[in-house]
């Protein structure tokens, strides 16, 4: 009798001994599941006619071949001879079973994009009506991220997707629908955003007990509300309108959530209650590796993982299963054999019974994570693994995970067009087939298993994502398989410790607590991680957007991946390149200064380039710089103070508390020695003078107020408080009015420092005393980011040298304004602006100012010392 290819392939005429050994990878359900997952993403909204057409075609195909496939086999011939059937026979059978898969995703894609057209709420949606619906929630609720929008951080909303189970219009006519909407509810309804708490998931009451929030509502809840009907923001989505909620503080509850979403709810507060103690990081982070809560996680933090490619982390991904699975039937590879690991063997569970209870996880997993695309594939892939454990049967990862695929997709064609899908199933794929390849080789090359194992696993992952997330966020990140490695060693112990804690916490939450506390030391590094790869200067590189520039990444990373193959086996040329790749995204200040001129030795003062916002550091000293403003980026601001190798700040002045000039004093705080924060006293707006209090507070600086006549020093600095003025004085017309203003001197330079004041402050300030100190400086920083709004008096007074305008690219305020530029350079002043210039740097000498970054330029007038300029384009 012929032996079986794995026996052949054993080497052993009885086969290996190992329950687990496989011939070649089966990727017989690979065409399948990849039809059918082409099928849905094309047959979501085309007209029906055209999907029944596909539907009938392909099923009449499928049995065309079947019908063929069988006949041929009954005649004897191939399948005789081989014992296995022909190639060809097999080939049609393939094709048949590619053949029905599209044509039942097609159908199923058919159905789901139909919801979108049914019942009134589309046309309604498109006449922007105002109606009375009733809703059920599908999805937990989230509040966006803060965003800076010039003066002001635009508070957030809260989002939660829906069914609309019957709609009242405004002439009273009710009808029941099924249509899946997206319900957002302006955040005023709800509180502003600096008071309200934390986001938590209680128990409903009472069906008509209203809830304390929206954001409190369980998936499942039924909900009346009244609001506006408006058509999605863009096309191919799975929601047939938007229903904005308006002026309602708590949601009429009218039907309570299901059993278990309610004891999901109590699990997940639970273990945000036992997190409460903890550090910021960990308090922020813990609940979103364990079950994907990040409602804590602050927008800066959120930016720090994205710029680093660990987002995966807060997405709760397969890896999270994977931990809490291995826990309890030990590594998938020892399952079937006497020697499996794990708690249920310890405790003498039987295999099967085993199998069972992993399957009970596994879907409370999914009830108690939400079932989001990666979740719901890792849940599949685990369920169809721990079937093939029931029955005995020997399993392979890649037909599992391509049933997982086919299966998800045919349920909700949806996913179909799901970035997050595509991202899970490609990073499974790459775990699966070239991870175990790449990890071997480098074991080859003498790296040690688990390092090679854990190297492997995150090159694997990124080589096949990065071209889709080019794609979405049209930037590669540099430090992604670094960041991926260092944080790996740390997400076992903070998921098992965390889920412990959501286990524990509704029985004994004093060890839910400690057991948070235990997760907190893991969790720390991997946000440590997260903000240190974040800031570091060349952490990723701007690339072109769209499915062109994915491809050429995906090119590019071929050829990378092939050269990498013959470096790798020269220790010194893998060295060399990696002491480059080091250099390229950490930037040590005394390297990139020879290299790029940046910085450059004896700078006196830097204009960060941090978009539509306002930074300036002054030298204070080695390592040592007083920082005006903070930008509206704590990224960008850390960004730029690393590159400058500022460790030491004595004084963080901030002219005034709008949000593109405060929203990133958390990257000046993060890792430094700040002295002092001081800012003005007219505290408006009053959120974000709350921001900066609560920020300081947390990081145990003091806040003190400027005010006009003051006078300090640090180091080589000298600066005056020339406004706001210490008397009475009539209230400004607003937060530009009382920016703090100050008078510079150090290195033989002068330095007028105006921030955003506007014309009526400025001609106070030529009113004022200090208004003698104001005759031709070197250097002015334009008010207001070089706007229309400038004193001509004021421009004629200071008579700069040289004019700073810090500004971002392609900015809907249209800064700087061409009147203000034409004023200054008819001035006499040289005039640089962050948004085509980049970063500033001047710098000043015994022999006279200078400025500085890679193109030079000279600056001259009057007699006066040459004032040259170099600036570090963006």
């Amino acid at each position: 009798m012929t032996r079986p290819a794995v026996h052949l392939a054993s080497g052993h005429r009885l086969g290996a001994s190992h329950p687990r050994q496989e011939g070649p990878a089966d990727l017989r359900l690979v065409p399948p599941a990849l039809a059918a997952w082409g099928s849905a993403a094309l047959m979501l909204d085309v007209p029906p006619r055209w999907a029944i057409t596909t539907v009938a075609v392909g099923v009449l195909a499928a049995g065309v071949l079947l019908v063929t496939w069988t006949a041929r086999g009954a005649g004897g011939g191939g399948p005789a001879r081989t014992g296995l059937g022909g190639p060809r026979r097999w080939g049609r059978f393939t094709a048949a079973a590619v053949l029905l898969c599209a044509a039942g995703a097609a159908a199923s894609a058919t159905l789901h994009g139909a919801d979108l057209r049914r019942g009134p709420v589309p046309g309604l949606a498109g006449e922007y009506a105002h109606v009375e619906a009733e809703l059920r929630v599908t999805s937990d609720p989230r509040r966006t991220r803060p965003r800076v929008a010039g003066p002001h951080t635009m508070p957030p909303v809260v989002l939660l997707d829906a069914e609309v189970l019957r709609v009242i219009q405004a002439d009273g006519t009710s009808t029941g629908t099924r249509t899946p909407v997206l319900v957002v509810v302006r955040e005023e309804a709800d509180g502003p955003a600096s008071a309200a708490p934390a986001a938590s998931d209680q128990d409903v009451a009472h069906p008509t007990t209203p809830t304390p929030s929206w954001t409190a509502l369980l998936p499942s809840t039924r909900v009346r509300v009244k609001g506006r009907l408006a058509p999605p923001m863009s096309d191919g989505g799975r929601v047939a309108a938007v229903l904005r909620v308006d002026g309602e503080r708590a949601p009429r509850i009218v039907g309570a959530p299901s059993g278990a979403q309610q004891v999901a709810g109590k699990l997940r507060g639970g273990l945000r209650e036992a997190t409460d103690g903890l550090p910021a990081d960990a308090r922020a982070l813990l609940p979103g590796l364990v079950v994907g809560d990040t409602s804590r996680v602050p927008a800066e933090l959120d930016q720090a993982f994205r710029s680093t490619d660990l987002t995966h982390l807060l997405a709760v991904s397969g890896a999270n299963l994977t931990i809490v699975l291995v826990l309890l039937i030990g590594p998938p590879g020892l399952a079937q054999r006497a020697e499996r690991r794990g708690l249920a063997p310890r405790l003498g569970i039987p295999l099967r019974t085993t199998a069972a209870l992993g399957g009970v996880l596994t879907i409370g997993f999914v009830i108690v994570c939400r079932p989001d695309p990666s979740v719901l594939r890792a849940a599949a892939c685990g369920l169809i693994a721990l079937l093939a454990i029931v029955t005995g049967r020997r399993r392979s990862l890649v037909p599992a995970l391509a049933t997982a695929v086919l299966v998800l997709v045919l349920y909700d064609p949806w996913l179909a067009r799901s970035p997050g899908f595509l991202l899970s199933v490609l990073a499974t794929g790459a775990l699966l087939t070239l991870a175990p390849r790449w990890g071997a080789a480098l074991r080859g090359r003498g790296v040690p298993a688990r390092l090679a194992d854990a190297l492997a696993a995150a090159a694997a992952a990124q080589a096949v994502c990065a071209p889709v997330v080019a794609v979405l966020a049209a930037r590669v990140s540099l430090v992604a398989v670094p960041c991926n490695l260092l944080a790996e060693f740390a997400v076992a112990p903070a998921t098992v410790l965390g889920f412990a804690a959501l286990a524990v916490a509704p029985v004994a939450m004093p060890v839910a607590k400690a057991l948070a506390w235990g997760a907190s030391w893991p969790t720390e590094w991997i946000a440590g991680i997260a903000r240190t790869g974040a800031a570091l200067p060349g952490n990723g590189v701007d690339w072109s957007g769209g499915w062109r520039g994915g491809l050429v990444l995906a090119v590019v990373t071929v050829v990378l991946v092939l050269v990498g193959r013959r470096i790798v086996r020269h220790p010194w040329v893998v060295a060399a390149c990696a002491a480059l790749f080091f250099l390229v995204v950490v930037q040590p200040p005394p390297v990139t200064r020879v290299i790029t001129g940046w910085p450059p030795p004896g700078w006196r003062l830097v204009m960060c380039d941090v978009g539509q916002g306002d930074a300036t550091v002054l030298a204070a000293g080695d390592g040592a710089g007083v920082v005006v403003d903070a930008g509206p980026d704590p990224l960008a601001a850390d960004r730029c103070l690393r590159s400058l190798g500022i460790t030491r700040v004595p004084l963080v002045l901030l002219t005034h508390f709008h949000a593109d000039h405060v929203a990133g004093l958390p990257g000046v705080l993060r890792g430094r020695e700040v002295g002092e924060i001081q800012t003005t006293r007219f505290r408006e707006p009053p959120e974000q003078a709350d921001f900066v209090r609560r920020q300081a507070a947390a990081a145990r600086v003091p806040v003190v107020s400027a005010v006009a006549g003051e006078r300090r020093r640090a180091g080589p600095l000298d600066w005056q408080v020339l406004w706001p003025p210490a008397g009475p004085v009539p209230r400004p017309e607003g937060p530009n009015d009382a920016s703090v203003t100050l008078l510079v001197r150090t290195g033989g330079l002068t330095m007028l420092l105006l921030g955003d004041l506007e014309p009526p402050a400025q001609r106070a300030l030529l009113r004022s005393p200090a208004a003698a100190s104001l005759g031709s400086v070197d250097v002015l920083k334009v008010a207001h980011h070089g706007s229309a709004h400038q004193d001509p008096g004021l421009l004629r007074r200071a008579a700069p040298r040289l004019a700073l305008i810090s500004c971002g690219a392609d900015n809907s305020y249209g800064h700087p304004s061409p009147l203000t530029l034409a004023a200054l350079r008819a001035g006499g002043a040289q005039v640089l602006r962050t948004d085509t210039d980049g970063a500033v740097a001047v710098m000043g000498e015994g022999s006279g100012p200078r400025v500085g970054t890679g193109s030079q330029a000279g600056v001259g007038s009057r007699g006066a010392p040459r004032l040259e300029v170099v600036t570090r384009p963006p």
